[in-house]
């Protein structure tokens, strides 16, 4: 995996974020969910500082679960804050939103789709 801002620390860190995440909302078929791993994409090449600042956002693979854990497609949007600390190749830890509010995270169960917008 990269040893930029897309490492395996940021993953880490996003996986137990977005389980907290889960926890602190108020939809019940949200609120039991967890995450059990973030790889990394499949497309090395949309890892560059290039491609993440091209298309704005970084898409793999999340798996989220009540019980058993299914493979989501995870979409990690970037804003303004983010783009350029990727740029910089700073770390990202401090470009996830608040885990009490689900605003920057949408997830589509029939799609298995998981959507994140970073700062």
């Amino acid at each position: 995996m990269s040893t930029g801002s897309f490492n395996e620390g940021f993953c880490a860190f996003l996986e137990s974020h977005l389980e907290k995440t889960f926890a602190n909302s108020d939809r019940k078929e949200i609120k039991g969910l967890w995450c059990d791993g973030i790889l990394p994409p499949v497309v090395e090449s949309q890892l560059t500082k290039k491609a993440v600042n091209d298309t704005r956002q970084i898409i793999t693979q999340a798996f989220v679960g009540h019980a058993d854990t299914t493979a989501y497609k995870l979409i990690i949007d970037f804003g303004k804050y983010s783009l350029r600390r990727y740029a910089k190749g700073s770390s990202l830890l401090d470009c996830v939103p608040s885990e009490g509010s689900m605003d920057w995270v949408e997830i589509d169960f029939a799609s298995r789709t998981l959507r994140i917008q970073l700062k």
